[in-house]
């Protein structure tokens, strides 16, 4: 029983990661039709903006405040210099776009930073942990939830509540008409593009907390997965983009908990072999978005 309840917490924890790199993804893709694969590297240049406010000697508060920022500026600036131009083009030189850009981010963080990992040291008691029962629980997972469905929560308000979010919505449905309707288009794509860059910062301030350190792939992985996330969710569907992170999550962890050690080094192949089960059970994804396009 604490084992469940351990290896729940943990589940829980990093699908909230995944989600929100999903969600990321997503939003953007709705919008404008772009997988951006910089995504990762979005969330890698919040990891060196938390480093570097570190060693400039910020509090670890503020570290984080800045390592956010850094996200969401970083976001805006590729919106406007590498994909505005690029919009309405087809997907398949989107996708190569944003490839180029994630290889050159990666070539300028090993160049100017460092191509090995660099220490993030946060306070001792935030990487302390607490007992439930007989179950050891970490402070940072345990944060992490918190953070991860307060964004969430905050993130849907924000897109039913308001008037910019009904505005992303309506562009998810057809950018076009809003921009016969008098709708500031680009506008409307660079507020997706921050949103974007929020969720991406947010993710890299509980990632580094988990690991410690940043490098230039730190965001290579997570994103993968949470393309994966996307593809399961349904590509469009934010919901789903959110379901498909947890359920990645989830089933990450609790393969790595609960299989034999012969079949441990087969984790990834397994959840992947389930991912396409799930997919050619339902093809489109299991809450498929009404603006999705598979091939």
């Amino acid at each position: 029983m604490d084992l469940i309840l351990q290896q729940s917490i943990n589940a829980i924890s990093l699908g909230g990661i995944y989600a929100m790199l999903a969600l990321g993804l997503a939003i953007v893709f709705s919008i404008v039709g772009l997988i951006n694969f910089a995504h990762g590297d979005i969330m890698t240049f919040g990891g060196y903006g938390i480093f570097l406010a570190l060693v400039f000697g910020m509090p670890p508060a503020v570290a984080l405040a800045i390592g956010i920022g850094a996200a969401v500026v970083m976001a805006l600036a590729l919106e406007r210099t590498a994909f505005r131009a690029m919009r309405g083009a087809d997907v398949v030189t989107l996708l190569i776009t944003s490839f180029a850009v994630s290889e050159i981010l990666k070539v300028v963080f090993q160049n100017t930073i460092s191509a090995r990992p660099v220490p993030i040291s946060f306070p001792a008691e935030w990487s302390g942990t607490y007992q439930v029962g007989g179950a050891t629980i970490g402070v940072v997972p345990t944060v992490s939830i918190i953070v991860a469905f307060a964004s969430l929560a905050g993130l849907t308000w924000v897109l039913k509540r308001t008037a910019t979010g009904m505005a992303m919505r309506a562009a998810a449905e057809d950018l076009e008409m809003l921009k016969l309707l008098g709708v500031r288009a680009n506008r409307v794509v660079a507020v997706a593009f921050a949103i974007s860059g929020l969720l991406a910062g947010i993710a890299a301030v509980i990632w580094t907390a988990q690991r410690g350190s940043v490098d230039p792939m730190m965001g290579f992985f997570p994103v993968l997965k949470a393309f994966i996330a996307t593809v399961l969710g349904g590509l469009g569907s934010l919901s789903g983009a959110v379901l498909g992170g947890f359920v990645i999550g989830i089933l990450e962890v609790l393969t790595q908990a609960f299989l034999p050690d012969t079949l441990s080094p087969y984790r990834d192949a397994i959840v992947l072999a389930l991912v396409i089960a799930v997919l050619l059970w339902r093809p489109d994804g299991l809450l498929p978005g009404k603006t999705g396009n598979r091939s």
